[in-house]
C-alpha cells in the first residue's frame, strides 16, 4: 500500500535519478576513479555547507540547500554503486548497466525507510531539517571511522547501512523543504 511518505519518497528519488542520468550522459562515470573515502568526503562537504548556511542564516553562493541534499543522495548512491561494482574494472559503465543497481539500492533503502517509519511513527515529520543535517554529519563521521578501521566493526552496522540512512534523512529533508512537489 502506497502511503503519503512512500509517494513523496518516490517523487524525490525520481528527480534525483533523472539528475544522475543526465550527469552520466554529460560526464560518464568519471566518479569511478574515486575511492569510497573520497566519496564520503564529497558527501561531507555538501552536509557541512548545509550546516554552515543553517548556522549563518545566509549564503554567498546561490546554489539552494535542496540541491546539496540531492547531491548527498546521489553521492551516497554512487558509493553504493562503487561497492556493487567493486570487482568491475570498467571506468565507463553505461547508464543502462547502472540503472538496475541504482534502482535496487533505492528499493532496499526505501524498504528500510518504510520499516523504520512503521516503528517510529513518522517521527521525522516533527524533526527540524537542521537536526537531520546533524544526524547526516554524525553518520558521515561514523563512516569515516569505519573506513579508517578498514571496514571492521565490532557491533555496528557497516558503511552501506549508514549511506542508506543518509539517503533517507536527505529525502526527509527534501520533503520538508517541499522538493517533492
Amino acid at each position: 500500500m502506497e502511503t503519503k511518505t512512500s509517494n513523496e519518497y518516490t517523487e524525490v528519488i525520481s528527480r534525483c535519478k533523472e539528475l544522475f542520468r543526465k550527469k552520466t550522459i554529460d560526464y560518464g562515470t568519471a566518479w569511478r576513479i574515486l575511492r569510497l573515502p573520497s566519496i564520503t568526503d564529497q558527501i561531507f562537504i555538501k552536509a557541512q555547507r548545509i550546516r554552515s548556511i543553517q548556522e549563518k542564516g545566509n549564503q554567498k553562493v546561490s546554489d539552494p540547500i535542496a540541491d546539496e541534499f540531492v547531491g548527498i543522495i546521489n553521492y551516497c548512491l554512487i558509493a553504493l554503486l562503487q561497492v556493487s561494482f567493486a570487482k568491475d574494472e570498467r571506468m565507463e559503465i553505461p547508464f543502462e548497466d547502472l540503472e538496475p543497481v541504482y534502482d535496487k539500492w533505492v528499493n532496499d533503502t526505501k524498504g528500510l525507510l518504510e520499516d523504520k517509519n512503521h516503528d517510529y511513527g513518522e517521527a521525522w515529520r516533527d524533526m527540524r531539517v537542521s537536526s537531520m543535517t546533524d544526524i547526516i554529519l554524525m553518520k558521515l563521521f561514523r563512516v569515516k571511522q569505519i573506513e579508517d578501521n578498514e571496514g571492521q566493526t565490532l557491533v555496528s552496522e557497516g558503511i552501506e547501512a549508514n549511506y542508506q540512512d543518509m539517503i533517507n534523512y536527505s529525502v526527509f529533508c527534501l520533503i520538508k523543504l517541499g522538493y517533492h512537489v
